[in-house]
């Protein structure tokens, strides 16, 4: 099990080996450092190499920490240590393909881009040669590395790519609009008359003149909740929506966060610490259910009992991320939702699946959430988050527009 490009000595450097492959996977995005290199060795010290199931399961009880590591390590580990299968699906993607006219491609396997980064920096080709720079001018000096990664997908980003995404998530602000309270304050300017503080004026001046004070309705932005699902189809985004919540959390008052997944977790008091490494890393040891199956209706149903009341107050802002795809096919869903959106002032539904033009709700649990929101937005990319900002920005309808989103959801009676 020796590494590519190194001689048949695998016991004599297995250790260098495993050095190796932990730069690879620190490279690719997790979190290896020397100690974890060297608990690695200990361990395939104590499990032995004689199998490769063993070999596999110790490295992988010492370098994977969080559910979605798992992908990245394993396509690593067979990748790196030679399994010859994903090995030729990994080259034919950094080789060039030739086919005959009308004859479609064969599908190729899909390879985290972070891994192939890591593997072969520089972008090197299968004969171990850079590929030739090519250099193109832009004439009409209009081309930007920022604008070219505000339009990529979290999905199909690099590490680099993703910690650029992150630092600009950071520096986010996500203006809501103020809205009016039932509270008033002292506006000399104010449309309407303060009778107490006018006869209160009047007694302190005498009684021969009555000046009139008037006051305004106090605005404020309102209660802001986010529902974000972390099950295993929305793995790949709910990390990076994590950043974007942390900054919110951090920019304004009164954000409320929870995560579902098969089950509801309140992480408000952990996206508030200043640190996002440090406050993520709190989230993660507070949330058992990672990249799990998905309970939409069941945690909904927990929500409205438990907190609605706590934090729906004066007219909350509700975000729902999530793809709609529900393991109890959205079993009692129709109720929660349609109880949620009556309890708040305005829902909106964020899918990364609404990316797709083509994209319709034939699932029980996208039919459902569709039927009970005011707006469905998609949520993929760093330029999606800003037209959401700039949506909650502008002035909110009164009357939702249920009718059209189920038109435009594919779901129209």
């Amino acid at each position: 099990m020796d590494a590519p490009g190194h001689d048949g000595s695998e016991t004599g450097r297995l250790a260098e080996n495993i050095m190796h492959f932990g730069r690879v996977l620190r490279s690719a995005g997790l979190p290896v450092g020397p100690g974890k290199v060297i608990e690695a060795v200990r361990a395939v010290e104590a499990a032995g190499i004689t199998r490769r199931d063993d070999f596999y399961w110790a490295l992988h009880a010492v370098f994977v920490n969080r559910r979605d590591h798992r992908e990245v390590f394993d396509q690593a580990f067979h990748i790196f240590w030679r399994n010859p299968k994903l090995l030729e699906k990994m080259m034919s993607l950094l080789l060039p393909s030739f086919g005959v006219q009308g004859e479609e491609p064969p599908p190729a396997h899909e390879v985290n881009r972070r891994l192939s980064d890591a593997l072969f920096p520089g972008g090197k080709n299968g004969d171990g040669n850079p590929p030739k720079e090519e250099i193109v001018f832009d004439m009409a000096f209009t081309y930007s590395g920022n604008e070219a990664l505000r339009k990529q997908d979290f999905e199909g980003m690099s590490a680099e790519e993703l910690a650029e995404a992150r630092r600009a998530m950071a520096r986010m602000t996500l203006p809501i609009m103020h809205v009016p309270t039932r509270r008033f304050r002292p506006d000399n300017r104010g449309h309407r008359v303060d009778m107490r503080a006018s006869m209160r004026a009047a007694v302190r001046s005498g009684g021969g003149i009555i000046p009139l004070k008037r006051r305004s309705r106090v605005r404020r932005h309102p209660p802001l909740v986010i529902l974000c699902d972390i099950s295993g189809s929305m793995s790949r985004y709910s990390r990076m929506f994590l950043h974007f919540l942390h900054a919110i959390t951090n920019d304004r008052d009164r954000v409320h966060t929870f995560v579902f997944g098969t089950r509801l977790t309140n992480i408000t008091r952990f996206l508030r610490t200043r640190d996002v490494d440090v406050a993520l890393d709190k989230v993660s040891g507070a949330v058992a259910d990672w990249s799990g199956g998905t309970r939409i209706g069941a945690c909904l149903r927990r929500f409205n009992a438990d907190w609605s009341r706590r934090v729906l107050g004066q007219g909350a802002l509700v975000l729902l991320i999530t793809d709609g795809l529900d393991r109890d096919a959205a079993e009692g869903l129709d109720f929660e939702i349609e109880r949620l959106h009556k309890s708040c002032r305005r829902l909106i539904w964020l899918n990364p699946l609404l990316r797709y033009d083509e994209y319709e709700a034939k699932a029980a649990g996208a039919k459902s959430i569709s039927n009970h929101v005011d707006e469905a937005r998609a949520i993929h990319n760093l330029n999606s988050m800003t037209e959401l900002a700039q949506s909650l920005s502008r002035e909110w309808p009164r009357a939702p527009e249920s009718g059209a989103l189920a038109e435009r959801m594919g779901d129209a009676a």
